[in-house]
């Protein structure tokens, strides 16, 4: 039997039992949608005893007199009473946390929607967009970024479709290897690749991460297909040089890069070390272990460079010409090719999919400056230029030391760009989503260009493509340059390699080559390039 003290002690135990922890405080939130998933919404959410959300009403698509109060909750209106709504509820200081929008096409237009955001950031409301509600309440996998834009509309021509039977030729059966084989470039070009079935794809690029997802996707589709998987920085000389070693490539697709103009304008060294360093040591593992041909993937903004990163690629281009240039008396010497094009319509940390972000947030679309404009072109066109201009120059053995560019036609501005995106949202520029001019960006051009100064533009040979030639820079020279270049990436010297880079980058168009019998040495002219004054470059530029 229990005495007194314990049977106090044994009831105060079992009523917190009863009691337990403290409950979590609420959220109040307010859907916006149609009934159907609205009501199972409200059923969730009260039989969900651990649900953080509590439902004050529900607002329709559309005005539905007939129906006032449904599942203990109540109607408060149609979406077009929202703004309303949100101020009757603030004066009752009810105003909810969130606002909960079905966005799944079906009742709510990308008008109807971006105006609800409107509303909601105008009381600070949070607002959650659900792309497609039955999936999620079944717990099917869907798309969480909804339905994408179509890319291709966006070009203002049409898209260039280069097929050939060339490129089967040279590929197929043999053994082809890409370096950062997880990018944008990189990931269409081993899914194009993998179609033409070649004897072995080596994927080699230095996140774990875009690495693991491009093996993946090519082993679903491509489940017979020999695939390779390294993870290695093309900075890495050793590890680089084992790759080779081990699968002998025939032809290499190099489009490991670091690309985005401001954050290399800041990170000299490591856009250096990427974009230079990185590609001699791809280029000389070419030659060291007897491939066929390298195909560097470059950019428009290598052209009359402005900024670091432009400058950086174009450094790449003049290494891998004047080696090409090396094989002119030597047939059975290795082909390195550049492909030169604009910017890849969607490709990641593009103007494209930052637009999308703000236009599902609701934000204004910003643009750098209202005469911006670039060369665009979606990721499949892009791939097969490289592709087909690289095979066609391998077959007919095409003059060496050409840079190949694609055509595609008149610049976009971007601001026109921005507004073909509202337009294809379903909403109107300016009325629906202002556009905010924001600035220009440190090492970003107005204009871009497809040809340097110094190149002579010329037929190709191949429909929809350009060959740009230039005086290639003697290979000593500029072997001597980029050596200088890694001591002072090496030593963390931004301001050493923003001159050299520039001073290489600008050579061709500024200098005579004749200037070179001047020097006793390749070193004496890199001294002079080091030499000159910040202000001097940006001036020659």
């Amino acid at each position: 039997m229990l005495r007194r003290g314990e049977r106090q002690f044994s009831e105060r135990r079992k009523s917190a039992s009863r009691v337990g922890p403290k409950a979590a405080v609420r959220k109040k939130a307010i859907l916006v949608g149609s009934w159907q998933w609205a009501r199972v919404s409200i059923d969730l959410a009260k039989t969900d005893h651990g649900s953080s959300v509590e439902i004050q009403g529900v607002l329709l698509p559309r005005q539905e007199d007939s129906l006032v109060r449904g599942c203990g909750v109540p109607i408060l209106g149609s979406q077009h009473d929202i703004a309303s709504v949100l101020r009757r509820l603030e004066f009752e200081e009810k105003l909810p946390d969130h606002v909960i929008v079905c966005d799944d096409g079906t009742f709510l237009s990308n008008r109807d929607v971006t105006r609800i955001i409107h509303a909601c950031r105008e009381r600070g409301v949070e607002v959650c967009r659900i792309r497609d509600p039955w999936a999620q309440l079944l717990q099917h996998s869907s798309d969480p970024n909804g339905q994408r834009l179509p890319i291709e509309e966006l070009l203002g021509r049409s898209e260039y479709k280069l097929d050939s039977q060339t490129v089967l030729r040279q590929i197929a059966g043999r053994s082809i290897l890409v370096t950062g084989a997880g990018g944008t470039i990189g990931s269409e070009l081993c899914r194009q690749i993998a179609q033409i079935r070649p004897g072995t794809l080596v994927l080699v690029d230095s996140s774990e991460y875009n690495l693991y997802q491009i093996e993946m996707s090519l082993r679903e589709l491509y489940p017979d297909l020999n695939i390779v998987s390294e993870i290695a920085s093309i900075c890495d000389a050793p590890a680089i040089n084992r790759v080779f070693a081990t699968y002998r490539p025939s032809i290499v697709y190099h489009a490991a890069a670091l690309k985005h103009v401001p954050i290399v304008e800041v990170n000299p060294c490591a856009g250096a070390m990427t974009n230079i360093i990185g590609t001699r040591i791809v280029s000389n593992a070419v030659c060291e272990y007897g491939a066929r041909a390298m195909v560097q993937v470059s950019t428009d903004k290598a052209v009359n460079p402005i900024g670091l990163m432009g400058a950086t690629k174009r450094v790449g281009e003049l290494y891998c010409q004047a080696l090409d240039m090396c094989g002119v008396d030597d047939t059975k010497a290795p082909r390195f090719m550049t492909v030169r094009f604009g910017n890849v319509l969607g490709s990641s940390g593009s103007i494209v999919p930052l637009f999308e972000r703000q236009l599902r947030e609701g934000r204004p679309l910003t643009v750098t400056h209202p005469d911006i404009e670039r060369f665009f072109m979606t990721v499949r066109e892009a791939v097969q230029l490289i592709l087909q201009s690289s095979s066609s120059a391998l077959e007919t053995e095409t003059q060496r030391g050409s840079i190949f560019v694609l055509d595609m036609g008149n610049p976009v501005r971007i601001v026109d760009l921005a507004r073909r995106m509202i337009t294809l949202y379903g909403l109107e520029p300016d009325e629906d989503v202002p556009i905010e001019f924001v600035g220009l960006r440190p090492g970003e051009k107005l204009y871009e260009e497809l040809f340097d100064i110094c190149e002579e533009q010329i037929e190709s040979g191949i429909e929809g493509i350009f060959e740009a030639r230039s005086r290639p820079i003697p290979l000593p020279f500029i072997t001597m340059a980029i050596n200088r270049i890694a001591e002072l990436a090496v030593g963390g010297e931004d301001e050493g390699i923003v001159r050299l880079v520039h001073g290489l980058a600008r050579y061709p168009a500024k200098g005579n080559h004749k200037d070179l019998l001047d020097y006793s040495s390749a070193a004496e002219l890199v001294t002079k390039f080091e030499s000159a004054s910040l202000t001097e470059t940006a001036n020659d530029r």
